[in-house]
């Protein structure tokens, strides 16, 4: 037996730290939706109590380091499946760019191997083991717009934003997550984004109060670390896009357009900064 599962990447909207918590974690507040960029899963089953995970990408880990393989070890192991799995990704989405392509096919992987192996787990089942994984991966087994918060597991899903353009535009440079949030200062951020604000903005179906509220205080931190993001920023407001914003802790940016008309001078002129550029749609 074959399935399919499709993996899409996701953007902050707003990403707030309100503080760190006794468990090392940070408590965080973020509005998050996902874009028309998606891995490919193709999982088939095996008789013998084995995962093996396979890739056309030659720079992700096949290993226990792969969350699709962690994600396959976990269901395996909670459920005793003693079948086995094949799982080839093909890989879309840009790895460790703050687009939570890795938590999306962990979250692919526990819908695929649910549907495989005819488990039957419920939904809100299926986030609680991706919270085993990862903050991102409750919200990428559902999908849709949600507010997270807590470390980002717990979801209230809210209407999807009016529809758009998302341009993303990753630099060649690879940022640590977890150096980000260790330089974080939250009591040095001047000005916190407002989750309320921007649900507001999203439930006004206003594509420009969505573009007033970006904000995302991990830019400070990343983009003194790395100046090309700031310059990748100002680049793509110069080349017309209404609202940029980077996602998670970087270093992809993202610039949202109206305009189709747009699209193609900015993708262009983005391709001049960097070779990761994507014009894709919101999935909504």
């Amino acid at each position: 037996m074959k399935i399919y599962e499709k993996a899409p990447a996701k953007i902050n909207l707003m990403l707030d730290v309100l503080h760190k918590r006794s468990d090392g974690y940070h408590e965080v507040e973020m509005v998050m939706t996902m874009v028309d960029l998606s891995d490919r899963l193709e999982m088939v089953e095996l008789p013998r109590d084995t995962i093996i995970i396979s890739s056309q990408a030659g720079y992700i880990p096949l290993d226990e380091k792969n969350l699709a393989f962690q994600a396959a070890r976990l269901i395996k192991d909670r459920y005793d499946v003693k079948d086995g799995v094949h799982i080839h990704l093909d890989k879309k989405i840009p790895v460790a760019a703050g687009l939570a392509g890795g938590s999306s096919d962990a979250a692919a992987t526990l819908r695929g191997l649910n549907r495989l192996w005819g488990l039957g787990i419920p939904m809100h089942e299926l986030q609680l083991l991706g919270a085993e994984l990862g903050s991102d991966v409750p919200f990428c087994v559902t999908g849709g717009t949600a507010l997270a918060t807590g470390r980002g597991e717990k979801l209230t899903p809210i209407p999807n934003p009016p529809q758009m353009w998302v341009i993303l535009a990753k630099p060649p440079i690879n940022v640590s997550t977890a150096e980000v949030y260790t330089r974080f200062k939250a009591n040095q951020i001047k000005k916190h984004p407002s989750a309320a604000d921007m649900i507001t903005a999203i439930q006004s179906g206003s594509f420009q109060d969505v573009c007033a509220q970006l904000g995302n205080v991990l830019e400070d931190v990343t983009l003194k670390l790395h100046p090309q993001v700031q310059q990748l920023k100002e680049a793509m407001m110069n080349l017309g896009a209404d609202g940029t914003l980077m996602s998670g802790s970087g270093p992809t940016v993202f610039g949202l357009v109206s305009k189709e008309s747009k699209v193609p001078r900015i993708y262009n002129g983005l391709r001049g900064f960097c070779r990761e550029v994507y014009a894709v749609r919101l999935l909504t």
